[in-house]
């Protein structure tokens, strides 16, 4: 049986703390001179991206390689995917190698469920479509605690497109498990209705934003629109982009990226001291280091409620 990480749901908050414990002893790694551990070396992690991304291919791509892995990285532009081979066939191929694990990103929902059904390897989500992403959520939970110390009774707001975002489900499992309270707030056109049911409060207002502790930022993801849901760009940043009139002393900023500055967060804010969003880049590659250490090394397996992958 081999653990895949699909979804953050997989993981209580026992599971959550130990990746973070780990990514803890990773960071200081990634401090050193020389950035490398051999915990997978001899071993085979391959990146499998059929969408776009700066941050997380990259970082997963270091991830491997400071833990002494070689590293294969497939893009759909240039493979046989753009020729039309089918996700079961690309993924099968890719298993002849023999690799330890297969990092997939996709624009659609269950890419990597369906993944795992075709190979050996453990499969890591790096985004699937509005579905998932749990290595985002992972490193988000992981930058906050570092800056509080815990996330018990923490308030964190979560704003903006809620509706197209896999960041913000995710980040509501991880935040909620991690014991914080989530609400979530955004124009109603980009509040999903089922929502509610992962644990957190809805608000089509900013007006007790005042309260929150940490604000998580999310974009407008207009490549995922095929209507409009917003009068305009202008109209939104109008009444819910995160400047400097809308953040108190003492409050935490925190964005995913790409970031679209003076659209949902103003450049003010995104360098300001409140800003953890370089902290969330840097987080990255410890935490994925953390993630492929506990799938393909710890005991026992990442997954703990039944959700793990059996083949």
């Amino acid at each position: 049986m081999t653990a895949s990480l699909l979804s953050v749901e997989q993981m209580d908050r026992a599971a959550i703390e130990r990746v973070l414990d780990r990514s803890e002893s990773f960071a200081e790694v990634s401090g050193r001179e020389i950035k490398k551990v051999p915990a997978l070396r001899g071993r085979t992690v391959v990146n499998l991206f059929y969408e776009a991304s700066t941050r997380t291919r990259s970082s997963f791509e270091l991830a491997a390689i400071r833990l002494s892995a070689d590293v294969v990285n497939i893009h759909q532009t240039g493979s046989s995917i753009e020729k039309g081979e089918s996700l079961r066939d690309t993924v099968q191929t890719l298993s002849a190698y023999d690799p330890s694990a297969i990092v997939i990103r996709s624009p659609q929902a269950g890419a990597a469920a369906l993944a795992a059904r075709f190979t050996d390897a453990a499969v890591v989500n790096a985004g699937d479509g509005k579905h998932a992403h749990p290595t985002q959520a992972l490193l988000d939970v992981f930058t906050l605690r570092r800056r509080l110390g815990s996330l018990d009774g923490v308030n964190v707001w979560i704003v903006g497109d809620v509706r197209h975002s896999r960041v913000a489900r995710s980040d509501v499992t991880a935040f909620t498990r991690m014991g914080a309270k989530v609400t979530l707030a955004g124009p109603p056109t980009l509040l999903p209705r089922e929502i509610e049911t992962l644990g957190a409060t809805v608000t089509p207002r900013l007006d007790g934003i005042a309260e929150a502790d940490a604000i998580y930022v999310l974009r407008m993801q207009n490549e995922r629109m095929h209507e409009s849901f917003v009068p305009s760009l202008r109209e939104y940043a109008r009444y819910y982009q995160i400047n400097a009139d809308r953040v108190r002393p003492g409050q935490l900023v925190m964005h995913p990226g790409p970031v679209n500055r003076g659209v949902e967060i103003s450049a003010e804010v995104i360098d300001s001291k409140q800003s953890l969003i370089g902290e969330q880049v840097r987080a990255g590659v410890a935490v994925r280091m953390a993630v492929l250490y506990e799938l393909l090394v710890g005991t026992p397996p990442l997954a703990t409620d039944g959700e793990e992958v059996s083949r």
